[in-house]
């Protein structure tokens, strides 16, 4: 029997929130920016305890009898559940949907919020209290936390952008962010690329950043040049109670491609796997254009400006199967 490869794992900067010197997690934060757009958030002040409790909550939901989730099954407004195979991340490459399955939460808007009618916002679709007690709350806390954990972020990366520090977390940038926190569930399978089977396909982030927390099984795979044939993979290996912390398109976009969107995938090893990522998106109506450090007569702006709303329902629409094939399969 031949060998199993031992992962090579990618030596990845390590941002420590709780460090004073500021400019020298800015410079580290800067360095990983321009290298991998991948890096490691610690003492970031959401306790052990609690992410040990989200993650036991988010396997009870994923536990539960397949026609209970499918009463939380993802609505118009991209909240609730996402069966396996739902999302096809990597068409060219990818034989099935991805082998995970999911469940989104959103920024909490109710029915008779002015908001609640845009993309994006709403309210979200929970189960039901006796169904899981308690759950909804863990993670309403977890998504409010995560948001202050993400707004820490943004303020280094517009410091290693030579911006002033709350650039970012201005209200038409950050006041009314798209903020979605996504449980995910990969079962036991094994991937197989040379069949196009994977956790999840190769791509990159739709927005400004994402932050990751994971179980200790790892899977998660960068390609720090998309463009490279053949394309060279590395193992992201788990850090217990850390954040691995990625570069979304939006992100490489506004900076004029100074900072870097990388191309990452999942691939199943026959463990079952669990993570919870975060992805953190400026308002809907925040205009995405050049940064002014980013952009000079000799380096113009290389894409047009876009509104946020016009960009993100695209890229959704483009990677999630159409809602009508489960209304189908459920009549």
């Amino acid at each position: 029997m031949g060998k199993q490869s031992t992962p090579q794992f990618s030596a990845l900067n390590c941002i420590d929130l709780s460090n004073p010197d500021i400019n020298q997690s800015v410079n580290l934060l800067k360095e990983a920016c321009l290298d991998s757009g991948f890096f490691y958030v610690v003492n970031h002040g959401i306790s052990q305890e609690f992410m040990d409790e989200v993650f036991a909550q988010s396997k009870k939901f994923f536990s539960l009898p397949h026609n209970e989730k499918m009463k939380t099954l993802r609505n118009e407004q991209h909240r609730g559940y996402t069966p396996v195979l739902d999302e096809l991340l990597d068409p060219e490459n990818q034989v099935h949907g991805d082998y995970k399955e999911g469940y989104y939460i959103g920024v909490e808007k109710g029915e008779d919020d002015p908001q609640s009618k845009k993309p994006f916002y709403g309210p979200n679709n929970w189960p039901a209290p006796d169904v899981l007690p308690g759950w909804r709350e863990t993670m309403e806390k977890f998504h409010l936390e995560t948001l202050e954990v993400g707004k820490a972020v943004a303020k280094m990366i517009a410091l290693a952008l030579d911006l002033d520090a709350n650039y970012f977390d201005r209200p038409e940038i950050l006041g009314e962010p798209i903020a979605i926190l996504r449980l995910l569930h990969y079962e036991g399978q094994v991937s197989d690329p040379s069949k196009g089977l994977y956790g999840a396909g190769a791509h990159t982030d739709f927005g400004l950043i994402t932050l990751l927390a994971t179980d200790d099984v790892p899977g998660l795979q960068i390609c720090r040049d998309r463009d490279a044939k053949p394309q060279k993979w590395e193992d992201v290996a788990p850090l217990k109670g850390a954040f691995i912390v990625n570069l979304g398109d939006m992100l490489e976009r506004w900076s004029n491609c100074v900072f870097k969107s990388t191309l990452h995938r999942v691939l199943g090893n026959g463990q079952g796997r669990y993570s919870i990522a975060y992805f953190l998106e400026p308002s809907l109506d925040c205009l995405v254009e050049c940064l002014p450090t980013c952009k000079s007569d000799s380096n113009p702006p290389k894409y047009p400006p876009i509104l946020c709303h016009d960009y993100m329902t695209q890229r959704y629409k483009d990677t999630h199967a159409d809602l009508n094939i489960y209304k189908k399969q459920q009549a």
